[in-house]
């Protein structure tokens, strides 16, 4: 891999390399990877993600490489470079019509595309729902078990390369039409209410205690978010912006799927 890795960034520093067989092999070859989940691009060590920016390189330098082509899938015909994920019987990934997944992608088993959309260097944990017209941005990292709900946007981050892409970890609910966008991380168990919106400069804003606490780019472990909005003063005048509110936690005490039951009935959640 050391050697696939430094063509990658020779590659990336010289473009005029795409001439060269092995320069353009060690890209196929690391697409190919992403694609069986051998790699990824960004993976968890302990308690914080390390993204693998020449896996990222590599996911963009395989676009100038590829030609156009014509895609035909029984009626449907598709023109583009990216070539489409396939053999998901194999892989026991159920797929219903109209669910696309590019190649360079990974969908573990276990996980269901209800028709969707999932870009290249994307990564889908086991046990994972991707529900109706939900959308799993490039380079996007959802763990396992997590259920993502009709309409739910996952923004892809592929520039700059060493840019943390978008997080989603093991056995969080994201209610419907929310977005998680720019890299943000979602932590293990947190459920978000329909509609929450998560950029980078989205206040996250902890409002369980006697006085706010702020988060930015990150929803804490077990956290049960809804949208929110706070007054900020302009020029023109005194507006509401839009924000995350915490309004409490799972409970420990209860597994999972309880735990989710709970929070949805106990803070009145819409999702």
């Amino acid at each position: 891999m050391e050697d696939i890795k430094n063509k990658i960034e020779q590659f990336w520093a010289d473009r005029s390399l795409i001439n060269s067989p092995e320069h353009v092999s060690a890209v196929l070859d690391t697409v190919a990877r992403l694609d069986a989940g051998q790699l990824r691009v960004a993976s968890p060590e302990g308690d914080t993600w390390i993204t693998h920016d020449w896996v990222k390189k590599a996911v963009i330098l395989y676009f100038p490489i590829q030609k156009m082509e014509t895609i035909e899938v029984g009626p449907f015909e598709f023109f583009d470079k990216i070539p489409l994920k396939k053999n998901f019987a194999s892989l026991g990934v159920r797929v219903v019509p109209h669910a696309i997944a590019r190649y360079g992608s990974f969908i573990e088993k276990g996980a269901i595309l209800m028709p969707s959309y999932v870009n290249i260097g994307a990564y889908v944990g086991e046990g994972t729902m991707v529900d109706t017209w939900a959308t799993v941005g490039s380079c996007a990292q959802i763990g396992k078990h997590v259920h993502l709900s009709g309409g739910v946007g996952i923004g892809g981050v592929l520039e700059p390369p060493q840019a943390s892409p978008t997080i989603i970890e093991d056995n969080c609910f994201v209610g419907s039409r929310c977005i998680v966008v720019e890299g943000v991380r979602v932590r293990k168990e947190a459920v978000l209410g329909a509609n929450v919106v998560l950029t980078q400069s989205t206040k996250i804003i902890d409002v369980t205690g006697e006085k706010p606490v702020y988060f930015q780019g990150e929803i804490p472990e077990r956290s049960v978010v809804i949208p929110g909005s706070y007054t900020k003063d302009f020029p023109a005048g005194s507006y509401q912006v839009n924000c995350a509110l915490i309004i409490g936690q799972r409970k420990a005490s209860t597994d999972t799927k309880v735990s989710l039951n709970e929070a949805l009935r106990d803070y009145n959640v819409a999702v």
